[in-house]
């Protein structure tokens, strides 16, 4: 194995202070009687209080080396060369019980997903206790410690939390209670996992700044695992970016984002919408190709049939982690050059804008709809009024609670609104419910679900999955259906080898291709996107907005966006409407909505979205959750949680109607818009 010349200084001058090393770590997997390397030849260190940050592909072994730290590889994995330590105890020689002490008192872990982390069946109080029961408390004792614990992750009613089961409790809830039971313990080392990936903006920015405030207070070191460079930028000293079950590069982490010197990281880092970058200004740069087959050791660099600047050396000698500055390493021949990787993906393009002068595709007027719920009555749309454009994309954001997926859900016939409601499809009434649409009106409108995996039909190939669609939407067969097959698999950007496979066997990025092209195989005017992107690898992600972009201005179909990463709506939403409790709070064009005057909660959300470049604006914390759409606020529905509601009393006793405050610029506050502003102004 190689030399890592950086890690030695590291070790030198941290000294007695690593809590976490890694040193030349290879893991294997068992598989049908042959060993596959899933890690090779890693090495980092964690000093005391220090937060190190691991991004990469999906599959690239992020997961792998942290369930590494804690000895949970599943039974056929397992390290096969190298060490870890932790607190200068190597986890190879500890037993059993020296292992569930680590567990219970050293080392914590916090999950993905948090509903998966905690039992359904048992209530929370029960296991946030159990973790203190663990560390030798009574059950009393422990009871006690637990409410303290919820308190410290600022979970304001504690007693109602413990007494809950975990179905009960919001995302953000049951994400601060898995730290909660995380930290109960004081550990050393704390691993996240993608503790963030599916939060809202402002839920994500109060989990950041607990975890950094709560690292002080314990003193804790953090391994922080995230496919979001710009929270990696935020809250880590250090990152590592694995490529391929390699370290590819390493270092301080703002010096990794601004001067990368690995093509991957270049790559990854193109990838990213920024400084405002929009479709129209020309496409995402993408990495070409996919990740190697798991277990598949190529000769010579792992990045090679990925990276313009492979040449034959690459591709026969495996380059060593090369120094590049202070603390830092690139295993590249030519890190030097990578700075200057050439594009895998045309900039320019030219994209028809949408027309403005036509009648909508899409009109809805008053939609509502009611929810009972345990007797309650749940409004979860409240007379929303919208209008889509041909060939346009209209962003739809605002926290989860707020109405975006029931408005979804509404538009394709999946949810029947509310008497009174009006949807029209250019200009004809649209039937409340799918069942008593016309079967044109269901091939005009498609939808695309958050998560591809409860959307497409396990049991199936690719090939059958988007020719039903072919055959019962666009009525093609015969030679007429392939020749369709195989346009649409060419325009997602997929290989003809992929028809013969089924949904398992595909990455999460491949199974979204397909989900797209099943919904653009009956070539539809409407498609709702929900969450399309938000579980994606960043060249995933970049791939698949490319991607829409183009069909959008192939097909000229008009989009309904629905996405909780300004960033990505940003990029490819033409005009952006905000929702809050059921109701469109401000409606405008994407220029007007990010650069202001925003509505109050649109700056709320605005300033919780982290930025790679350091330029993020200054935090508004919301006081309390989203109220319950079963008894919304008086007033204005936001006055809960504004921060700047008036102190004259109008905005708890009246509701303010969605205006036009500017031309084409609508929003519901009492506040005029040159006085929001003035002060959105000052603060900024």
């Amino acid at each position: 194995m190689s030399t890592d010349v950086s890690a030695v200084g590291r070790d030198e001058r941290l000294g007695e202070d690593v809590v976490m090393n890694a040193s030349h770590v290879d893991v294997s997997y068992r598989v049908r009687g042959n060993d596959r390397l899933a890690v090779r030849d890693v090495s980092f260190q964690i000093g005391r209080r220090e937060s190190f940050g691991l991004v990469g592909e999906s599959g690239c072994g992020k997961t792998t080396m942290a369930l590494s730290i804690t000895r949970y590889l599943a039974r056929n994995g397992r390290v096969s060369a190298g060490s870890i330590t932790v607190n200068g105890q190597d986890l190879a020689s500890l037993g059993r019980d020296a292992l569930r002490k680590l567990r219970a008192r050293t080392v914590s872990m916090v999950y993905q997903e948090p509903g998966r982390a905690l039992n359904p069946s048992i209530k929370v109080g029960r296991q946030v206790s159990e973790v203190f029961e663990i560390a030798g408390l009574h059950r009393a004792d422990a009871s006690g410690r637990a409410e303290e614990a919820l308190r410290k992750v600022q979970i304001s009613d504690p007693g109602r939390v413990l007494r809950s089961y975990p179905h009960q409790l919001s995302g953000g809830m049951l994400q601060r209670v898995v730290i909660a039971m995380a930290l109960g313990a004081e550990p050393n080392l704390l691993i996240l996992d993608e503790p963030t990936t599916a939060l809202d903006a402002t839920v994500e920015a109060e989990i950041l700044e607990l975890i950094s405030a709560l690292r002080e207070e314990f003193h804790t070191s953090i391994l922080f695992i995230s496919h979001n460079l710009a929270v990696i930028a935020k809250m880590c000293e250090r990152v590592g970016v694995m490529y391929a079950g390699e370290l590819v590069e390493e270092g301080p982490a703002r010096e990794v984002f601004e001067q990368p010197r690995h093509p991957y990281t270049v790559g990854l880092l193109r990838c990213i919408p920024r400084r405002g970058q929009r479709k129209d200004h020309g496409r995402l740069d993408t990495i070409p190709g996919f990740l190697p087959a798991p277990g598949e050791v190529p000769a010579g660099c792992v990045f090679a049939k990925r990276c313009a600047l492979a040449d034959e050396r690459c591709r026969t000698e495996s380059p060593p982690p090369y120094p590049v500055g202070d603390d830092r390493t690139a295993r590249c021949h030519y890190h030097e050059q990578a700075p200057s990787l050439p594009r895998a993906t045309p900039e320019d393009v030219t994209l028809a804008p949408p027309d403005t002068t036509a009648a909508p595709v899409i009109s809805l007027r008053n939609v509502a709809k009611t929810y009972t719920v345990l007797g309650d009555k749940v409004r979860a749309l409240a007379g929303v009024d919208l209008d889509l454009r041909l060939g346009e994309t209209l962003g739809l954001v605002g926290e989860s609670g707020s109405g975006k997926t029931t408005l979804a859900r509404v538009l394709v016939g999946l949810t029947r609104p509310d008497e009174g409601s009006t949807l029209e499809l250019e200009g004809r009434p649209l039937a409340a419910g799918s069942a008593r649409r016309s079967r044109e009106q269901l091939r005009a409108m498609q939808i695309i679900f958050q998560n591809p995996d409860s959307a497409l039909n396990r049991r199936h190939s690719v090939r059958h999955l988007i020719s039903r669609s072919l055959t019962k939407l666009a009525g093609l067969s015969g030679a007429a259906r392939e020749e369709s097959l195989q346009e649409i698999v060419r325009s997602v950007r997929m290989e003809p080898r992929h028809l013969g496979l089924r949904p398992a066997q595909l990455s999460g990025g491949l199974k979204q291709r397909v989900a797209i092209a099943r919904a653009f195989a009956g070539k539809p005017r409407v498609l709702v996107c929900d969450e399309p992107t938000s579980a994606l690898d960043v060249s995933v992600q970049a791939a698949i907005l490319n991607l829409l972009a183009d069909l959008q201005a192939k097909e000229r179909v008009t989009y309904l966006f629905i996405s909780h990463d300004l960033g990505v709506v940003r990029y490819l939403a033409d005009r952006i409407a905000v929702l809050y409790l059921g109701r469109v709070m401000e409606y405008a064009d994407a220029e007007t909505v990010f650069t202001g005057p925003h509505h109050p909660y649109t700056e709320a959300l605005l300033s919780a979205v982290p930025s790679l470049d350091g330029t993020s604006r200054e935090r508004i914390i919301l006081s309390g959750e989203i109220p319950s759409p079963a008894q919304p606020p008086s007033g204005c529905v936001f006055h809960t949680r504004c921060p700047r509601r008036l102190s004259s009393g109008i905005c708890e006793s009246t509701e303010p109607p969605l205006a036009e405050v500017e031309p084409g610029h609508l929003m519901s506050c009492h506040i005029p818009p040159d006085e929001l502003r003035r002060l959105q102004r000052a603060e900024n």
